[in-house]
């Protein structure tokens, strides 16, 4: 199963579920940004992988402008070379429009995860031929007042069905790209890694989220998930830093 069509098929699952309030608001980014989401999946997604890195679910100015996991618009577009048009949630909150690639707004986790890339790796075809990245939940929740919402605020209710579709689209990932790593980016990611693929041979771990709203991350998030990653065993798939 292509990692396309995986993304159609939750896509179109995830489309059908409902939530309640607090959540006023549902941006589904693989429907409207369909398109450079594709192009994403397509032009780096060709496996098999080493490692893969797993975030949340999208960012208001980052995967859901761009349709790219952590996706900054400038980054995005820039260094990983991908654009397309798109287009708009069924429902949108007028504090979080939805502007694509015209979008101002940086994404600070996207700038600092797609910028650790760039710089340590020197080009988006060096950082893919092992890695890739996706997030666990395509969906983007907003409650009434424009605050985003995290899926691990939502009830376990409304949980059950998303966390359902996202555990069987994860296994799909991981089964078409065969990594021998799959790495949360933060801890609710490394543990629905851990719900969603039992019978994983590899290595499941975590890295520090990048969010600006962590002390730790805002002090070098750079340096420290790159001592991460070395931990995790990956430090071989780093390239080598050149001696001055």
């Amino acid at each position: 199963m292509s990692l396309v069509s995986i993304s159609r098929e939750l896509a179109k699952q995830v489309d059908a579920l409902k939530f309640s309030a607090p959540v006023s608001y549902v941006y589904n980014p693989l429907i409207y940004a369909r398109d450079p989401h594709e192009r994403y999946l397509t032009q780096w997604g060709t496996g098999p992988k080493r490692a893969l890195l797993l975030g949340m679910n999208p960012g208001p100015f980052g995967m859901a402008q761009t349709g790219v996991p952590f996706g900054d618009v400038s980054l995005v577009r820039d260094f990983l070379g991908v654009t397309g048009k798109v287009g708009k949630p069924k429902l949108q909150h007028d504090k979080r429009p939805i502007e694509g690639f015209d979008c101002a707004r940086g994404e600070v986790s996207g700038q600092r995860l797609w910028g650790f890339a760039r710089d340590r790796f020197g080009s988006a075809e060096a950082f893919f031929r092992n890695f890739f990245v996706v997030n666990y939940c395509p969906l983007v929740f907003m409650e009434e007042s424009g605050a985003n919402r995290t899926p691990d605020k939502l009830p376990r209710s409304e949980q059950i069905a998303l966390f359902a579709a996202c555990d069987t689209a994860l296994a799909r990932t991981v089964q078409e790209l065969q990594p021998e790593h799959v790495i949360g980016v933060g801890a609710f990611a490394t543990g629905r890694a851990k719900a969603a693929l039992p019978g994983f041979s590899g290595r499941i771990a975590t890295v520090l989220h990048p969010s600006p709203a962590s002390p730790k991350a805002n002090r070098g998030w750079a340096e420290l998930v790159e001592k991460e990653l070395e931990s995790h065993g990956l430090g071989a798939l780093l390239p080598q830093k050149t001696r001055k």
